[in-house]
This record gives structure tokens, sequence and C-alpha cells, in this order.
């Protein structure tokens, strides 16, 4: 079975793969929130999204917002 992408392309943008796993989690949960906002109906899940925006380089662990909403 292959993982697409490839971990290594994934490391490259977030060394760590516990750190990448929170980094994909946070931005997939802004995926949904912003698409709840909106209305907005996703073609692919938030998680399939997040990882991809991690593989072209556009998302990455300094534009993680760490902020908690209460």
């Amino acid at each position: 079975m292959m993982l697409y992408p490839a971990m290594t392309t994934l490391n490259a943008n977030v060394p760590n793969r516990y750190l990448l796993v929170n980094v994909v989690a946070r931005r997939a949960r802004q995926i949904a929130e912003a698409a709840d906002e909106t209305g907005e109906h996703l073609t692919e899940k938030p998680v399939t999204s997040a990882i991809n925006e991690v593989a072209e380089g556009k998302f990455s662990t300094s534009n993680v917002d760490i902020t908690i909403k209460r």
C-alpha cells in the first residue's frame, strides 16, 4: 500500500511525525469549521485537504493557530 503524499514529503515541511498529526488535525478542524460557517459543501474530507496543504508547503508549523476557543 502506498501512502500519498509520501511521508518524506510531509516531513520536509513538518519534521516530527507527532507534530505532523497535531498540525493536520488542527488544520482539518479549521477547514471543517470554515465550511460549516459558510455552508460550503466539501468535495474531500478535511483531513485529506489538510494533508495536501502540508505536502504542498501551504501549511506548516509556523502558521498553525494554537489558540483554544472556549
